[in-house]
């Protein structure tokens, strides 16, 4: 059964950083590619950041480029979403996903406020 448990989420001032963790069970992380997405208040669901599966390769929204990183721990089975030089902008739910089955993880609030 495919799991995904997101965390990390919390208040934190404008500036400063966050790291967020989703950790899948039910499957290997270096098999897929791996989402991260966001959801502003009365927003849709929009994309910040891909690693592929197979290459590693990573993509970023225009918006969070330079400031967000994803990166995976094989070993934990593990994404990570490092983000630094938060904006209040950057306030939402983030989301884990997998792109093949459209697999999703319950969300974890970003708040960036002063």
């Amino acid at each position: 059964q495919v799991q995904l448990v997101e965390s990390g989420g919390g208040l934190v001032q404008p500036g400063g950083s966050l790291r967020l963790s989703c950790a899948a069970s039910g499957f290997t992380v270096s098999s897929y590619t791996m989402n991260w997405y966001r959801q502003a208040p009365g927003k849709g669901r929009d994309l910040v950041a891909r690693i592929a599966g197979t290459t590693s390769g990573t993509t970023y929204a225009d918006s969070v480029k330079g400031r967000f990183t994803i990166s995976r721990d094989n070993v934990k089975n593990t994404v990570y979403l490092q983000m630094n030089s938060l904006k209040p902008e950057d306030t939402a739910v983030y989301f884990c996903n997998r792109l093949l089955g459209n697999y999703w993880g319950q969300g974890t609030q970003v708040t960036v406020s002063s």
